[in-house]
């Protein structure tokens, strides 16, 4: 049977499909205006300590000068095909800077590390002894890496944020130039 054959055979059966966007105009102009749904009113919530939670973030600024310095780390150690990038504590991407001839595996795994010491407040390093590989473990929590190369960024002894880099060839080499992103917007760069 053909297809129109079957689109008619169906709708001799009396089985009609609409979409919801046909249903819509189809109704459309039959029931009266009085019927129209009432807004529903937004709740002004009051900005109490016990309602609003703060949330401290890198500024933009001091984002691209924190990658800016991971990235001319590396460059100084001749290794221009890594990826840095610093997300806040949630995992948003708040600056990435990839190097020159930098693989596209190295955006991910500058992100997940960066992501993972923001997310656990510690050196991804320090992270990657604490696996044991015996049964399920934090390695096992998806968008999180735990290679070496992902440092946090600490307000007020709270992590915000982190920075990662990827692509070197030893997680060391990474880590050092995290540590001079870091470094750089927290006022102790050499």
């Amino acid at each position: 049977m053909k297809k129109s054959q079957k689109i008619f055979a169906a709708a001799a059966a009396g089985v009609v499909v609409l979409t919801a966007g046909a249903t819509a105009a189809a109704t459309a102009g039959t029931a009266p205006a009085s019927a129209a749904p009432a807004a529903v009113p937004a709740a002004d919530v009051q900005p109490v300590p016990e309602n609003v939670v703060s949330q401290n973030r890198i500024s933009v600024g001091a984002s691209a000068k924190a990658v800016g310095a991971a990235l001319a780390k590396c460059q100084a150690d001749k290794l221009p095909f890594v990826t840095v990038a610093l997300v806040d504590r949630f995992g948003t991407a708040q600056a990435i800077l990839r190097g020159d001839n930098a693989a596209e595996h190295t955006i991910e795994s500058a992100k997940q590390k960066a992501y993972t010491a923001a997310a656990f407040g510690a050196p991804t390093s320090e992270l990657a002894r604490r696996i044991t590989g015996n049964g399920p473990s934090i390695a096992d929590l998806p968008g999180t890496l735990y290679l070496p190369g992902g440092v946090p960024l600490r307000v007020n002894g709270a992590s915000v944020a982190g920075i990662g880099v990827g692509g070197a060839p030893d997680g060391k080499l990474d880590e050092a130039c995290a540590v001079a992103g870091a470094e750089a917007i927290a006022g102790t760069a050499k």
